[in-house]
């Protein structure tokens, strides 16, 4: 347990105080009795010493309690919470960089996500991963929109297209987030070492509802493994990948080191991919629907460990044992204690 105001527990030292000040006052009270032949409240037998002594060690307890109330105490509790996490998957392939959308598609991408990323609760956690040839998370899931916003504008094109990657990724972040994993594994331009497809034993599509994927893409692979693999990786998981089509039907030709390369959206996968894990597809210009994937999304009821503050539970306890000193001083002894 901590305190926010450690300061104030100096008032415990009043105490011990105050007990000697109320001990001379009921040692001068019980004289008095004796001079005039007194033999306790009401003229009948005088009450037990011990139980004279109860209504006062109450007070005193409550008074240990306000003091230690004033320190403003802190302790880590399990609060239960609703919580869902959305992992935005982000194509950084060299094709983001066509301006068959303006400016650019993953310009495009970015402003349809961080649209995205305005519109959620703070019971939603965001994490960003990214994918060209290989899929590395960006952004730990978090409920910091600004860090979220942050971590999308640092993107930009790189090498080829491996939307499996990116799906993959964006599994093992949601299986760490809910391991209680809070670190960032930070993009960079080198290609991490290859890991196993994850194996699940399959679920109904769609059952993993607290956790999502958002894939934003031109749907274009040129890289191993097989996506239609990875989606049924994330379907035996339970986990839906809503899909957001970047890019135009009819395509463009973009100038890669000097190469005419053309390129355009491949709806056909991505609906594919969305399709087989109870998402939807959508365009990157349909900001309605978009903005509809959250309404999809059913938050779970966790219990979620969190340093809080408990003053109110102290002064509580406080109040009680002061009342409850009064009403057996009142009721035993006739007077306050």
């Amino acid at each position: 347990m901590s305190f926010v105001w450690p300061f104030m527990l100096i008032s415990l030292a009043l105490i011990p105080l105050g007990i000697l000040g109320y001990a001379l006052l009921d040692r001068s009270r019980r004289r008095r009795l004796a001079r005039y032949g007194g033999s306790g409240p009401g003229g009948g037998a005088a009450q037990p010493r011990f139980r004279s002594r109860i209504p006062a060690a109450l007070a005193v307890f409550g008074l240990v309690f306000a003091a230690v109330a004033l320190g403003r105490p802190q302790a880590v509790v399990s609060l239960p919470r609703q919580e869902g996490t959305v992992i935005l998957a982000f194509d950084i392939s060299a094709s983001m960089g066509a301006t068959d959308m303006t400016p650019t598609r993953i310009a495009a991408a970015q402003a349809a996500a961080k649209d995205f990323v305005a519109r959620q609760p703070v019971s939603i956690n965001i994490g960003v991963v990214a994918f060209s040839d290989s899929g590395i998370s960006v952004q730990a899931p978090t409920n910091d929109q600004a860090t979220v916003i942050a971590a999308i504008d640092r993107l930009a094109p790189q090498k080829g297209t491996s939307v499996a990657s990116g799906i993959l990724a964006s599994l093992k972040v949601i299986a760490a987030q809910e391991a209680g994993y809070s670190g960032n594994d930070f993009y960079s331009n080198r290609s991490p070492s290859a890991s196993p497809t994850p194996t699940a034993t399959p679920v109904p599509a769609g059952t993993h509802a607290p956790a999502a994927i958002v894939l934003l893409s031109d749907g274009e692979n040129n890289e191993n493994p097989d996506p239609m693999a990875a989606a049924q990786a994330a379907a035996n998981q339970g986990v839906r990948i809503y899909t957001v089509g970047i890019g135009s039907s009819a395509g463009t030709t973009l100038n890669l080191n000097g190469f005419q390369v053309f390129t355009q959206l491949d709806e056909a996968t991505l609906q594919g991919i969305s399709q087989l894990t109870d998402g939807t597809y959508y365009n990157a210009t349909d900001a309605a629907g978009l903005r509809s994937i959250y309404d999809n999304l059913d938050v779970g009821l966790i219990l979620a460990p969190q340093l809080t503050e408990i003053t109110a539970l102290f002064a509580g306890m406080s109040l009680l044992l002061v009342l409850a000193g009064v009403v057996t001083s009142l009721l035993w002894l006739g007077r306050l204690p």
